[in-house]
């Protein structure tokens, strides 16, 4: 769980006897009915990913309550969405399997981490039960734990993204891509009302 700059880090600041106890206590490699609650009630989370030469990048994911689904007790399915076309976080994990991700529930503060590795799949069966999915993404869970939440400002949900897919509905086409200096360079099925 802890490397060595971790140790390093917790020793200048005498806290490796709680690191230790944490460990013991919070962290797990299978899901809790809790987590699964939790997990299926929140319409965003935070994913860090790193490139094949330990670059990272971090992301956020969105959807309506329930996109991401907890298959078993260690599996987690994630569907990927029309986005900008960078393929960032999926691209890395191409490359480098390991990924972090951060659930958050800010008008009830809560956080759930879930570290793991994550497989990208055009062809995965799930992919029709998750309308608007390009791809589906699988990771399985090596460490799953809670944070404490003392830190995480209380907010509350205004309104989900009109973005956000969902059964027999289609989102509005994203203004950026009805902008000239990327018209010419989207994908075929992105081109809308070309001059």
């Amino acid at each position: 769980m802890y490397h060595d700059g971790m140790r390093q880090l917790q020793d200048v600041r005498e806290t490796r006897a709680i690191a230790d106890r944490l460990e013991q206590v919070t962290v797990r490699s299978a899901f809790a009915d809790e987590d699964r609650a939790f997990i299926h009630r929140c319409s965003m989370f935070f994913i860090a990913t790193a490139d094949a030469s330990a670059h990272p990048d971090c992301s956020y994911k969105g959807g309506l309550p329930g996109f991401v689904r907890v298959l078993d007790d260690r599996t987690l399915a994630i569907p990927d969405y029309d986005g900008n076309g960078m393929y960032r976080t999926w691209g890395n994990v191409l490359l480098n399997p390991h990924v972090g991700l951060l659930f958050l529930d800010f008008e009830r503060p809560k956080r759930l981490r879930v570290n793991g590795t994550a497989q990208v799949r055009e062809d995965d069966p799930l992919r029709t039960e998750f309308p608007g999915s390009v791809f589906v993404v699988r990771v399985t869970a090596t460490q799953i734990f809670p944070n404490c939440p003392r830190y995480i400002h209380k907010m509350q949900l205004v309104e989900h993204s009109v973005y956000a897919p969902r059964p027999e509905y289609t989102p509005p086409v994203p203004a950026w891509k009805t902008f000239d200096e990327f018209r010419d360079s989207l994908p075929a099925r992105d081109r809308t009302g070309d001059k």
